[in-house]
């Protein structure tokens, strides 16, 4: 009863009326103020920033030109290796000797490029239709290097031709000499199996490797020249490695897709 009274009392009297009343304290203010300009920037930057993106994808660079596996026209032993592993070749060079029980046999090669790998040895027994080597087409010596990515198929709409891409080379130390700089040529249409890739490259272990997740999109990558530099293309340091990138290098690529508003998440 007693502080029904007093309550009764507080308002009877009207001697507070006149009180200011307290909405909010001073860091409550301070708080709202951060709160409301945090909003404003955010929205602002929705409207007018972007957000950048990258695809990263396992590739090689080549001649773009592919790659012919050599076999042997016959059966019989090898007696004689005549050309040399990584070097270029005409078409028609003699390869290998192979002795067979009609006379021995010179396998030639079938057109002009690099002898990327060698398979056969002197006194290896080769079957008929066997490989024995690998030969990547060149046309001319001073064709230059491009980068082939193999892209999942889902991902392949994404890829925006000119867009910038940064490739980390294998056998380039990226800390020292930074990656090298290119920009997206074309996009594949459809979806490669692992035999399109093997015979593209020449090789069956990278046509499993670059399609162990499904069949890939593959993007041409052109790179970008820097004729000051050792190797002949542009790096992000300044002169990039002091020796030549050789073809049938394995890399790997960032590339850099088209910005987008980030208006969609801020404002669903």
């Amino acid at each position: 009863m007693q502080f029904r009274q007093q309550a009764l009392s507080k308002l009877q009297s009207p001697e507070e009326i006149d009180l200011p009343v307290r909405f909010a304290r001073p860091q409550g203010w301070l708080v709202l103020t951060v709160t409301v300009l945090f909003v404003i920037a955010a929205s602002v930057w929705a409207v007018t920033g972007t957000v950048s993106s990258t695809l990263n994808a396992p590739g090689i660079l080549t001649h773009g030109q592919g790659s012919y596996v050599l076999q042997s026209p016959v059966a019989g032993q090898v007696t004689a290796v005549l050309a040399e592993e990584g070097k270029r070749v005409a078409a028609h060079t003699p390869v290998l000797r192979v002795r067979t029980a009609q006379g021995t046999t010179v396998v030639r090669t079938l057109a002009a490029g690099r002898l990327t790998t060698m398979v056969a040895t002197i006194g290896s027994v080769v079957t008929t239709g066997a490989d024995v080597a690998s030969v990547e087409r060149i046309a001319q010596a001073d064709d230059p290097l491009t980068a082939t990515l193999y892209v999942p198929a889902e991902s392949g709409a994404t890829v925006p031709v000119g867009a910038s891409v940064d490739l980390t080379v294998q056998s380039v130390p990226t800390q020292q000499y930074g990656v090298l700089r290119g920009r997206v040529k074309a996009v594949g249409r459809t979806a490669q199996s692992r035999q399109r890739i093997s015979t593209f490259l020449g090789s069956s272990q990278l046509g499993e490797e670059f399609s162990q997740h499904g069949q890939p999109v593959a993007v041409l990558v052109q790179l970008d020249a820097a004729p000051h530099s050792t190797s002949g293309y542009a790096w992000s340091t300044s002169d990039g490695p002091p020796y030549a990138v050789d073809s049938m290098t394995p890399a790997s690529g960032a590339v850099h897709l088209a910005a987008q508003h980030p208006i969609d998440w801020l404002l669903p």
